[in-house]
Order: structure tokens, then sequence, then C-alpha cells
């Protein structure tokens, strides 16, 4: 009888050691499957913002957990981007996270203080040079600067990125006019009431014949050659 009972207990033993040491396992391969690293991270429909700047407000520089980084924090943490308008963030197959961006457009950038302008008209110092964007040049009187943005978010970007300078340039007859130096050496003048003229820019240009002159888009819709 005593033998049978020191079997039984070595029986137990041996179960529970079997159990522990299949928990053990189990833990093992478990913490190893959900600390597995992120594999690749692709940031899609980016203008201005660099996809390390990206990575570094995500806290995801490092590549740490795929299943352990939820997709909510990291759209928390680039919504508190002033430059970033929404996120949508994805978790795809074999490790890979999806980040697709909105961004606040940038409009113009203040010469007087290097500030860029946002479509929202918040002001902000960018920590890099921002290519692709026109400087203005000179103070916009408050009871025009509304229109004045709204005619900028109203403007085609691949016009947009063709200016190199704004200027508000009011005269005895037009307290709303301005006017824009493109990049290809035409200047043009417009007008706040008329300002989305500028949109046709690319389609004027084959008129021009490859002169360079100004362009009054403000009143008479005339070209006038440089001398």
């Amino acid at each position: 009888m005593a033998k049978k009972i020191k079997k039984r207990k070595k029986l137990r033993v041996f179960r529970l050691f079997l159990l522990l040491l299949i928990l053990g396992l189990v833990y093992l391969l478990l913490d190893s499957y959900l600390n597995t690293k992120i594999k690749n991270i692709v940031i899609k429909n980016t203008t201005y913002l660099k996809d390390q700047a990206i990575l570094e407000m995500a806290n995801l520089d490092d590549y740490p957990s795929f299943y352990w980084t939820s997709s909510n924090s990291i759209k928390r943490r680039l919504l508190s981007s002033p430059f970033i308008k929404e996120v949508k963030v994805d978790k795809k197959f074999y490790h890979v996270i999806e980040i697709t961006i909105e961004e606040y457009e940038i409009l113009f950038q203040k010469e007087s203080d290097g500030k860029v302008v946002l479509e929202n008209k918040e002001e902000l110092i960018p920590d890099t040079k921002i290519l692709g964007i026109p400087s203005l040049m000179n103070y916009v009187p408050d009871t025009k600067y509304d229109a004045f943005i709204k005619g900028m978010t109203e403007m085609d970007p691949s016009i947009k990125s063709k200016i190199s300078e704004i200027q508000y340039d009011p005269n005895e007859f037009d307290k709303d006019r301005f006017l824009l130096y493109m990049d290809d050496g035409n200047s043009v003048y417009l007008t706040l009431t008329k300002f989305d003229m500028i949109n046709h820019y690319n389609e004027v240009l084959p008129q021009l014949e490859g002169k360079k002159g100004i362009l009054y888009l403000d009143s008479g819709n005339h070209f006038e050659i440089k001398e």
C-alpha cells in the first residue's frame, strides 16, 4: 500500500512539473509573439511633413511591438501636431502599419517673422525649410486678410507652387490688389474679388509665346511685355 501512495505522489509531481513546463512554454511563445516588432511602416499622403518626423511623433521610430502598439495611440499622438488635420491608421498582414495623413495646407510663409500660415489661419514656425510655398513680403491689413486667406485656400496647389513671392500692392483705384511674382519670371496682378483668376495661369502661358512681363488679371486681363 505504501508503494502505491509513493508512486501516486511521484506521478502527481511529474504531472505538476509537466503542467508548469507547458505553461512556461506557452508563456514564452505568447510573449515572443506579442512582442514581435513592427516589420514595416507605410506613410501615405504627406506633402510637408517628413517621414522621420512622423515616426518620432508617433513613438514608432524604434519599431516597437506590433501587438502592444494600438492604432488609437498612434492617431492620438499624431493629431497633437498642429500640421495634421486627420489620421487613419491600419494594421496590415505581416506586422505592417499603414498611416494615411491629411495635412493642413500651408498657404504661405511670412517674410517678416518666418512663420508659415495654414489654411485654418494658424501660424507656426517650421522646424525645417518648407519648399514649394510662396513668401508674403509685406503686411496685409486686417480688413483684407480673411479674404486673402480665402483666396489662397481656393488656389490650385500646382499654381501656388509656381509663386515665389506675394506682395500686397494697393493703388488709388483698388485697395484689394496683390502682386504675385512667378518662378518663371512673370508677374501677375490680382484683386481679391478675382483671386481665382490665377488658377487659369497655365492656360494663359501658351498665349504669351515665351515672352516675360506683367499679366494684369485685376482689370482688363492684358499682358505687358518687359522691356
